[in-house]
């Protein structure tokens, strides 16, 4: 199917209709929480794996929430008379959110799927029929101009981004606009950028629908739209997927290999202000004889921070097969579905690769003067969304690891963060643990192995006495020398506040 051959769009030059439409949607509460009382929640979370069976026993009835809901999300031509009760049909079919369907009948040109704003705003999220990841059709669509609507990918990198008052964003690969709504919250000025003039469509109805200030809408690959302009921040949730070719226009990038998530992050640190981030989804290539780390650090551009996060590593028939089902190709001539996995084999071997990673790359532009550091490590277990204000306290809590020697740490007061809980591990009925584990409950949720002495102290701190002063009463305590505890302490203190154990306290 090509780009020609999907359903005409909705007019974006009519904000009054878009108003109209809202109001009306909201009126009969078709949101995110609407949904879910109507639905059930074995039916809602049906829907997020493409099956509609559930969904359509659920809406039998004629209630407006119920023609929404089936005209909407499922795609299901409803009477003209239904419809009319609900929303202005006629200025909707006028401006193209709707078309006819036979005599008596109108169905939805676009998928709108509720979604819920960080602060309960009501938004709505547009995309192509059948494109809404878990919507009716699933993704599984040809055309080369498809815009997907909200998917894990989306919804991961807008929990990940730094909300901070911004002055400039940038939504780069703005696809059907998710990222540049989020952005009207906190940024002046938002600019969305697409390749497919066809998202920056669904951008600008996404804004309009949603209620959201504007966006302005750059056509072009990268950060071609924009040329020399700087940002505060800037998101991408690009076209990552390595595969042979360039065939579908949502998914890939069209550069060989990782070649496009490389290149994009290694020219957006040219793009930030002092003090800007730049947060990325993205895959990379496990190649032999190198290692992944090092590919990523090569990566990072001159002048910033950077905290990789690779969350899943899969092996390449993993992989060809996931993105040979996410194209629906697994359905078509059982030939041509074995030509195409041989395609992606072929390539990853011609390249030596054995797998492929997944996870967040955060860039931020440190100060002029500064050693840039750059952490790149796995975490595939549970984290706690949403992580921008844990992702923002990783790059402060850099800063002041940076400012503080030894000396100045065992100066400096301490709290233990919020949700840290002590585990000891050993054997059941042995006297002392054969190690002890810190653990959060938030955030990254992370867990470190400490020494007993690692342990006391986190324990005792409380932020009205110096680190150094605490370590004295240990060593008073277990009978070490005072001195050699100071000396030896600071690298798991600064390793206990890297990774966001310890707060710095204000006194």
């Amino acid at each position: 199917m090509s780009s020609s051959s999907l359903s005409k769009l909705p007019s974006n030059d009519r904000d009054d209709v878009a108003a109209r439409l809202r109001e009306s949607l909201l009126g009969a509460e078709f949101t995110a929480d609407g949904l879910l009382e109507l639905l059930g929640a074995p039916a809602y979370a049906a829907l997020a794996r493409s099956e509609t069976v559930p969904a359509l026993r659920a809406t039998r009835g004629d209630s407006p929430l119920e023609t929404l809901v089936r005209l909407f999300l499922l795609q299901q031509p409803a009477e003209y008379a239904r419809v009319a009760a609900v929303l202005p049909v006629d200025e909707c079919l006028e401006s193209g959110w709707l078309t006819r369907a036979g005599d008596d009948e109108v169905a939805a040109s676009v998928d709108v799927r509720p979604y819920g704003g960080p602060d309960g705003e009501d938004w709505f999220i547009v995309s192509d029929l059948g494109c809404a990841v878990g919507g009716a059709g699933g993704i599984g669509s040809h055309a080369e101009g498809v815009v997907l609507g909200v998917g894990g990918a989306s919804t991961t990198l807008s929990g990940i981004t730094v909300r901070t008052p911004a002055a400039s964003a940038l939504d780069l690969g703005t696809g059907s606009g998710i990222q540049a709504l989020h952005a009207t919250r906190h940024a002046t000025r938002v600019v969305a950028t697409d390749l497919n003039p066809r998202a920056l469509h669904m951008t600008a109805l996404t804004l309009a629908l949603s209620g959201a200030g504007p966006a302005e809408l750059q056509e072009g690959s990268l950060f071609e739209p924009v040329g020399e302009e700087t940002y505060d921040l800037i998101v991408s949730n690009p076209p990552f997927v390595i595969s042979p070719g360039a065939r579908l226009t949502y998914r890939d990038g069209g550069m060989s290999g990782d070649d496009l998530c490389r290149t994009l992050v290694q020219e957006a640190g040219a793009r930030l202000n002092e003090g800007g981030y730049a947060q990325v989804l993205a895959n990379w290539q496990h190649v032999d004889g190198e290692e992944w780390t090092d590919r990523l650090r090569s990566w990072v551009p001159r002048g910033c921070d950077a905290w990789v996060v690779q969350r899943e590593v899969q092996d390449i028939t993993q992989y060809a097969e996931l993105w040979l089902r996410d194209a629906g190709d697994h359905r078509t001539d059982p030939a041509e579905y074995a030509a195409r996995y041989d395609a992606w084999l072929d390539e990853f071997e011609a390249r030596k690769v054995r797998g492929v990673g997944f996870g967040w790359i955060t860039l931020r532009k440190a100060p002029e003067g500064v050693e840039p550091s750059v952490t790149v490590e796995e975490w595939p277990h549970s984290v706690e969304q949403p992580l921008g204000d844990t992702v923002r306290a990783h790059f402060e809590r850099l800063d002041y690891l940076r400012t503080h020697d030894d000396a100045a740490l065992l100066g400096a007061h301490f709290k233990l963060a919020g949700e840290v809980v002590q585990e000891q591990v050993g054997l059941p009925g042995a006297e002392d643990p054969e190690h002890v584990v810190l653990r959060q409950h938030r955030g990254m949720r992370r867990a470190t192995k400490v020494d007993t002495i690692g342990a006391g102290f986190a324990g005792v701190c409380d932020g009205t006495l110096s680190a150094g002063r605490i370590l004295d009463a240990i060593a008073q305590l277990v009978g070490e020398d005072p001195v050699l505890l100071r000396d030896r302490t600071p690298a798991q203190i600064r390793m206990l506040v890297e990774q966001g154990f310890l707060e710095p306290a204000q006194v």
